[in-house]
Order: C-alpha cells, then sequence, then structure tokens
C-alpha cells in the first residue's frame, strides 16, 4: 500500500477548492438534497432542488406536501415515486421524533426513510462540521484502486479507510475522491496518463495512459455546475 497520506496530500494540492457540490441552505435542505442524488448528477439535482426547496424548503411544508406534486417537481431525477416518499416520510418523522430538527448524529439520522450510512455522513460533515466518511461509488472504487480496502461493502471500506486518516481529514478526504472520481478516476476508462497522482497509484496503468488522450477523458469543474 502506497502512504495514504501522501495520496492525500497530492489531492488537496490538486483539488484546493473541493467541497460538496449540492446546493442547501439548511441541514434539512442538505438532506432532502442528498437523498434526491442517488442515481442522479449533482448538477442536475441543484436544478430540481432550487424549485422544490422554493415551495417545500422546510420539513413542515414537504410533510404536508401533496405527493403527486413532489413526484412532478422531481421526475425528472429518475426513481421519482420512491424518492418523493422517502422525501414526505423523512420530512414527517423529523416533525414527529425530532421537533422538525435534522439530527446530529449518525444513530438518529439512519433511522429516517431512504437514509444510510453514505447521506449520514454528507450531513453531518457539511451541515454540522461533524467527521464523517462518505462511500459512494467514487469513493469505494478509488479505495480499493489505492490498496486501501478490498471490499465492495461500503460499510468495509468506510472501517478500512477510517484506521488510515484522522478523524479530521473524514469529510475533506471523502470530498477529495469524490472529485477524483468524478474528474479523473473514471470507473470505465481512467485518465492514467492525466492524473496527477500516477506516481503514488498501484493501480496506474489500467486507463488510457497517453497523455493527449487522458487529458481529452478529464472533466472540469463546468460539467458538475
Amino acid at each position: 500500500m502506497r502512504q495514504p497520506q501522501a495520496i492525500f496530500k497530492a489531492l488537496v494540492k490538486t483539488y484546493p477548492e473541493a467541497d460538496c457540490e449540492l446546493d442547501f441552505e439548511s441541514p434539512f435542505q442538505l438532506l432532502v438534497a442528498t437523498v434526491l442524488s442517488a442515481q442522479c448528477t449533482d448538477k442536475r439535482v441543484n436544478f430540481v432542488s432550487h424549485r422544490l426547496f422554493k415551495k417545500f424548503g422546510t420539513p413542515k411544508k414537504l410533510a404536508g406536501a401533496d405527493i403527486a406534486v413532489v413526484e412532478e417537481m422531481i421526475h425528472s431525477l429518475g426513481f421519482f415515486r420512491v424518492k418523493a416518499q422517502n422525501i414526505k416520510a423523512l420530512s414527517q418523522k423529523l416533525l414527529q421524533d425530532f421537533d422538525g430538527e435534522v439530527p446530529s448524529n449518525i444513530h438518529d439520522l439512519v433511522t429516517l426513510p431512504g437514509v444510510g450510512r453514505k447521506t449520514a455522513n454528507v450531513v453531518l460533515g457539511h451541515a454540522f462540521g461533524i467527521p464523517g466518511i462518505t462511500v459512494d461509488t467514487h469513493f469505494g472504487r478509488l479505495s480499493r484502486r489505492f490498496g486501501w480496502s478490498n471490499s465492495q461493502d461500503p460499510v468495509v471500506v468506510e472501517r478500512d479507510v477510517s484506521v488510515l486518516f484522522p478523524e479530521k481529514d473524514w469529510t475533506d478526504l471523502s470530498q477529495l475522491l469524490i472529485w477524483h472520481g468524478r474528474r479523473i478516476c473514471h470507473s470505465r476508462k481512467p485518465a492514467c496518463g492525466a492524473c496527477p497522482l500516477a506516481r503514488l497509484c498501484p493501480s496506474v496503468g489500467i486507463g488510457e495512459m497517453d497523455r493527449v488522450k487522458a487529458l481529452a477523458l478529464v472533466k472540469s469543474d463546468e460539467d458538475f455546475r
């Protein structure tokens, strides 16, 4: 295994402005946006959520919303019926069990409909400043490519990686791996020849090594905003 800290430092240097790419103005809005982001791009979620939150920006408003109206508003995100049910139900549960406030601990967050550890850690890290490791498809893929974990199980990956880094870095690490996975270290054809981590990565060479061709595969920040 190459030194995890060296990879972390290289990622920080490459993506100094890495942050959550979902737009939100409250923990509730981030919670809903993260649930909506499943199998969908953050860019698309932001486009839809601006309209959604203008009408239903609080747990009380969304809990009382007509489900058909919510479905129509989020239709373009995919799996819209399940997502509409989840965000309405989690809003109701927030009102019933948490006085309308998003809880700031993972134990309570994962009791909400549609909320697993990944979503909970996004909310903890970016809405409350509580460190958490967000194992989405990008984080899991890169963790395996870097040799940090051999597991396909997100919970196991989270456990394996958590012991390699100080807790204070967990949220930043999560965002950095997500950014790198979206922009360079793609699933099917990573741009190895244009990767700033090439000298550190044990998986270098699995993707395009020609620098010119690799650069053509790299996505820019504008692709996600």
